[in-house]
């Protein structure tokens, strides 16, 4: 087992790069003020299982296969940066027919649908995977277990993320009256969608 002073030191580590907005956070902000609170629940969950993923390829060696083979980092490089993309593209698009259709009743996004989205959100972006090859090794020891030690970062990892997106949605929840405005959400939504396309901007560049 890993050890707690291990676990609070990765956790130190890891808290920087959960504070830092990225599209999961994106994804929160967009649901939960589109379609209410309760659509945090599915990102998060996408979120938490993209991250267990990562943790499972690299106790299987994959990750390790993708960071030392440029092709194979570049490809998983841009299909992350596609998918983000085309994302910001089809949020940007329905905050438009958004405005076009002021009137029209809104029909709730899926929370399957919700969940997927967050998951090919984290699984394909190769950072992420980093964490799990560069970080994680300098908190494991070699006289125990490999794949139990990761799996124990992942999941506090994921607890720590899981408390970072609850507090965001909380802070989403309190502002319920504004976010309820259509102009609102319409800024929200367009103000999200760059943010997806900056994001795979910034992730095909790196």
């Amino acid at each position: 087992m890993v050890h707690p002073y291990a676990i609070l030191g990765f956790l130190a580590a890891v808290l920087p790069l959960v504070a830092t907005p990225g599209a999961s956070l994106a994804l929160l902000v967009q649901h939960v003020t589109d379609s209410g609170r309760r659509q945090a629940l599915p990102v998060i969950l996408g979120t938490a299982t993209g991250l267990y993923v990562h943790a499972t390829l690299a106790v299987a060696g994959l990750s390790a296969l993708v960071m030392h083979s440029s092709q194979a980092f570049t490809a998983v490089k841009v299909i992350g940066a596609v998918y983000l993309i085309c994302l910001g593209i089809w949020t940007w698009r329905s905050a438009t027919a958004s405005a076009r259709a002021p009137a029209r009743r809104h029909l709730p996004v899926r929370s399957a649908s919700v969940y997927t989205q967050a998951l090919l959100a984290n699984v394909l972006n190769p950072k992420a995977a980093s964490i799990y090859l560069t970080l994680v090794p300098q908190f494991i020891e070699a006289d125990h277990s490999f794949d139990a030690q990761i799996l124990t970062l992942a999941t506090a990892h994921a607890l720590l993320m899981t408390l970072w997106l609850l507090a965001c949605s909380i802070l989403v929840r309190r502002a319920s009256r504004t976010l309820r405005k259509p102009r609102f959400k319409r800024t929200a939504a367009k103000i999200t969608a760059v943010a997806f396309l900056v994001l795979g901007i910034r992730t095909a560049a790196t």
